[in-house]
């Protein structure tokens, strides 16, 4: 016999610590560090604006209150995405 699962699915996706060096993103398979250095758009925001993100298709992250899209590439592998914000 199956039961059906209630409720809706959750998004393991979340800022699990934010320190003076950058924030820390566990995602379904890992936990990733983005330092404030390569990810600058976060050094000044607030705790509940860093908080809010989303995973919006596998691999691809969203701040919504910060306007901010990553992909797990440009997370893992920086370097490869020089960023030119200011």
């Amino acid at each position: 016999m199956n039961s059906s699962q209630h409720g809706i699915p959750s998004s393991a996706t979340e800022v699990t610590n934010i320190s003076s060096h950058g924030i820390w993103l566990l995602t379904n398979d890992s936990e990733h560090f983005l330092p404030y250095s390569e990810f600058p758009w976060f050094k000044d925001a607030a705790v509940s604006e860093i908080l809010n993100v989303e995973e919006a298709s596998p691999g691809h992250f969203y701040w919504p209150d910060l306007d901010i899209d990553l992909g797990i590439d440009t997370i893992k592998y920086p370097d490869r995405f020089p960023l030119k914000a200011k």
